[in-house]
């Protein structure tokens, strides 16, 4: 199962950038979804209405669907979770989408997120990955997340899988904060690419990557019309290239090297 929800947990829609290109490039259908009224708050998060080409107005709910992918392909088939992060009834919401995991069999869970960090658009995106436990992000080589503050339903999610015995796990991507707003193509395909690297398959990359492309030659452009971001954004490319090792680069080859052999091998 992967999920991403938008709001709080989703920095430049980068999470649910990721979710959205799964399905654009994976076949699937709707298995499920929750009732709007059980956890959303319309104030907070309003129904949109939407006119069709025959000028009939639709109202479109905030919600959470659920989906299936049959991948015959690879070694596992998929849920795919998209929705926005529900208002109220955490709780129960986390307890539903598990029970629903139980019914399908799921083995893993993997939630993806963002955040704003102090991180320049010019070096590549990166992706952390940690569990909720101890135990489990050992065994799936992964870091025990740290982290103390305030959580989203992300990290409700990774809870409810740990004290059911699912294996769980969260990847997130730092997004410049100088530029967050949305779409983050940079920071989704960066996401696409740890999902790969972690499960070991090849995903189809479509349009990702020029896309990627652009948006970082439209943040190049921002910078160098503004001298204080520009010069903003050099002293984090200094900080960064200082920061990172030469074995991390290193990593990071052997990482896109052996992503390039899947897709050879796999067609994509």
């Amino acid at each position: 199962m992967i999920a991403a929800f938008e709001g709080w947990n989703d920095a430049g829609e980068s999470a649910s950038g990721a979710i959205s290109h799964l399905l654009s490039e994976w076949d699937h259908h709707l298995i499920g979804e929750f009732e709007p009224e059980d956890f959303y708050d319309f104030q907070v998060n309003r129904p949109q209405v939407k006119v069709d080409e025959n000028i009939l107005r639709e109202i479109v709910w905030p919600n959470t669907q659920i989906y299936a992918i049959n991948t015959p392909q690879l070694g596992h088939d998929f849920i795919i979770v998209k929705g926005m992060e529900p208002s109220m009834r955490w709780p129960t919401f986390a307890k539903e989408l598990l029970d629903l995991a139980d019914d399908h069999e799921v083995s893993i869970f993997i939630t993806m997120g963002a955040l704003l960090a102090d991180v320049p658009h010019s070096r590549p995106i990166s992706v952390s990955g940690s569990g909720a436990h101890p135990e489990v992000a050992k065994r799936l080589g992964v870091e025990i997340s740290r982290y103390e503050g305030p959580t989203g339903i992300i990290g409700i999610l990774q809870d409810a899988c740990t004290k059911r015995g699912l294996d769980a796990v969260s990847l997130w991507a730092a997004v410049p904060h100088y530029f967050s707003q949305p779409p983050s193509p940079k920071a989704s395909l960066a996401l696409i690419n740890a999902l790969e690297d972690f499960l070991e398959i090849s995903i189809p990359q479509g349009d990702l990557p020029e896309l990627a492309k652009e948006w970082e030659r439209g943040v190049d452009e921002m910078a160098n019309e503004d001298l204080e971001i520009g010069d903003y954004v050099k002293q984090l490319e200094n900080s960064k290239d200082a920061a990172d090792l030469p074995e991390a680069s290193g990593d990071a080859i052997a990482r896109e090297f052996e992503r390039f052999l899947r897709r050879r091998e796999d067609g994509a």
